[in-house]
């Protein structure tokens, strides 16, 4: 983001000086079983100050969350709030005290409108007892108008881009008078444009709203762009508390989270000559839009999709799939043409395997336990001829990869649902290393990921290549893609319009990306 737009937002929204509490945490401890989450943990959020709650995923960031929103209770430990103690025995009783939380994955109704979304927890209603639409409407314009949105709020939620439900969730979140706003990852889905006007719209908020703001993000240079203060979790505990972000730097807050400094990876520079060629694309359309994709993968090489949220990216790696129509155009694995039409055809016949962008509902199967989440990829392969599944054969083939990522459980058996965000990603990948596959698509894999499991991420994605696993990434997070990828291919309205190799100079690359993009 440019520096003298940052400042100059900074200076219009400048906050006054910070001196009362309106959340206190003290000395909060709280055990599941197998897994002490919290330990003596302590928290402080100042009126009208947007603070950063950062850690590795599984260090209590969730838990801590969870309490201060009602979902959870601490097992020691005092809540404080406007420096009063309280206690909160349910999420509805948080937002009574002007506590919200806006989550990662989105919870508006698609199918309602925005306005309805947005006073969905008190319709005004006629004297007949019926909605009263004109004033939902007038009302919830107010509410846009403050997050400068300008959305007609007889709109449905389904119509909307992923930037504009995230604001709309915060206008929700507002509208019912909330004073200490949660942000989970807000940015995850946005682009840099999206960002930049998120974080205008919060210090907008914090000024002239009075409310203060507890951001969670994986991404650090968005902590020190956007927030006054810091507090670090590491297995639990607190590595600093209520610490200004003007003293510190990126690699203090790295040591700070995973107890050393930062490792950046590379991938090495490789050439891929035809004759190595396993997956080609020629004259591909599509029932979604797609056209003329023309496209190579090599073996053991990886190629970045780049591009906007809505280039459809993702949409054609689920045409690769079989999830989506192609109408016309080749499709050659090795050589020799094929079919694609279901992920079962994909996997079994030609070794695809896909990690999903959307781990909760096409990833993973929540309420089943890791074990079984792990193992689904195999289950075709290890089961006897009466059908049978061994819950130890399905053990002794997916042990290595969960141990290899350290997943952070009490057991197997432990509901994948449980798990925190950055471990569900962590079974999402090793059940594909289970499956040994040829040509792997990874959709955003780092998303939501801490520094260390990302860093991780990344060695196992080279690595894989190394071995020579063929892989297509998906990325909006173009450091990720400039340090990983070998090629680079730009797509813009369904369309292929940049195929660079990569110097793995960033200036340079991403100069180049954004060019195809915004020409």
């Amino acid at each position: 983001m440019n520096i003298k737009k940052k400042e100059e937002r900074r200076s219009l929204y400048m906050r006054p000086p910070m001196n009362n509490l309106c959340l206190e945490i003290k000395e909060a401890s709280k055990k599941f079983p197998g897994v002490l989450a919290l330990d003596n943990a302590d928290f402080k959020l100042k009126k009208g100050s947007i603070h950063a709650l950062l850690g590795e995923n599984g260090a209590g960031k969730s838990t801590l969350i969870k309490i201060i929103t009602g979902l959870y209770k601490q097992d020691t430990g005092k809540l404080l709030i406007n420096n009063v103690e309280t206690s909160l025995n349910s999420p509805t009783e948080a937002q009574n005290r002007g506590i919200s939380v806006v989550h990662q994955e989105r919870n508006l109704i698609r199918r309602f409108s925005v306005g309805e979304n947005l006073l969905l927890n008190d319709l005004p209603k006629n004297k007949f007892g019926l909605i009263n639409y004109k004033l939902v409407f007038e009302r919830s314009k107010e509410w846009l108008d403050l997050m400068d949105l300008n959305i007609d709020p007889r709109t449905v939620v389904s119509d909307l881009t992923v930037a504009k439900m995230q604001l709309c969730e915060i206008a929700k979140a507002l509208s019912i008078k909330s004073r200490i706003l949660l942000l989970d990852e807000p940015t995850s889905s946005l682009s840099p444009q999206e960002t930049e006007h998120l974080f205008t719209v919060l210090q907008k908020i914090v000024r002239e709203e009075d409310v203060s703001i507890v951001f969670v993000s994986h991404k650090l240079e968005e902590v020190f762009e956007l927030c006054d203060q810091v507090t670090v979790l590491r297995d639990g505990k607190n590595a600093c508390t209520s610490e200004s972000i003007n003293k510190l730097t990126r690699q203090n807050l790295v040591k700070l989270m995973i107890g050393r400094e930062e490792q950046i990876i590379k991938s090495e520079k490789k050439v891929v000559s035809d004759q190595k060629t396993v997956l080609r694309l020629e004259k591909i359309n599509t029932e979604l839009g797609h056209h003329d994709i023309n496209l190579t993968l090599g073996k053991g090489e990886i190629i970045g999709l780049y591009g906007l949220v809505g280039s459809g990216r993702t949409e054609l790696a689920k045409c690769l799939l079989g999830l989506e129509k192609i109408v016309s155009g080749q499709i050659k694995i090795n050589g020799n043409e094929v079919r694609l039409d279901s992920p079962k055809t994909a996997l079994d016949r030609f070794k695809i395997g896909y990690i999903s962008e959307d781990r909760k509902k096409e990833g993973l199967i929540l309420m089943h336990n890791v074990l079984e989440n792990a193992g689904i990829t195999i289950w075709s392969k290890i089961k006897s001829f009466l059908s049978f599944l061994s819950d130890k054969a399905i053990h002794a083939k997916v042990d290595p990869f969960i141990r290899e990522l350290e997943v952070k459980t009490p057991s197997y058996s432990q509901l994948i649902s449980n798990l925190s965000g950055g471990n569900q990603q962590k079974i999402s990948v090793a059940k594909w290393l289970a499956a040994g596959t040829d040509i792997l698509i990874i959709d955003e894999p780092t998303v939501g990921i801490d520094i260390k499991t990302k860093s991780y991420i990344h060695e196992l994605i080279i690595g894989l290549a190394k071995k020579g696993t063929s892989i297509v990434l998906i990325s909006s997070d173009m450091p990720e893609m400039i340090s990983l990828a070998d090629r680079v291919i730009v797509m813009k309205n369904f369309k292929i319009e940049g195929n660079e190799p990569n110097s793995h100079n960033y200036a340079d690359m991403s100069s180049k990306i954004m060019a195809y993009i915004h020409d």
